[in-house]
């Protein structure tokens, strides 16, 4: 796998441990349904109070998977799918790079056994 960026490393860094944590995951598949809402709306779909959504959110928003505008007296929240999707293609580099080796791995072991026929 080739080396990436320190910022990317990082980015990539915060939208896991971000997602590492359960009701965050769900707040962003409840964000991805109902589009963009707010705190209030989110926390009556969850165990959780308001200001434990808003701290949740906060942690998303710095990982870059959600963003939040101000609409009168109201902050608005919608999913930014960017981060997730470098997410995901690291995640799939990754997975290929694995793949490969193993692949090899396969290889040296198949013609091991040839030989010791």
């Amino acid at each position: 796998m080739t080396a990436r960026p320190r910022d990317a490393v990082d980015a990539v860094d915060h939208v896991l441990a971000a997602l590492a944590e359960p009701t965050r995951r769900h707040l962003l598949d409840v964000l991805a349904e109902q589009g963009e809402t707010t705190a209030t709306a989110l926390a009556g779909r969850l165990p959780v109070s308001r200001q434990a959504v808003v701290k949740h959110l906060a942690v998303l928003d710095t990982a870059g998977l959600v963003s939040s505008r101000r609409v009168g007296r109201e902050v608005r929240y919608a999913v930014r799918p960017d981060a997730l999707n470098a997410t995901a293609r690291w995640m799939a580099a990754l997975a290929a790079d694995w793949d490969r080796r193993l692949a090899r791995i396969k290889l040296i072991a198949e013609a091991a056994e040839r030989d010791s026929h």
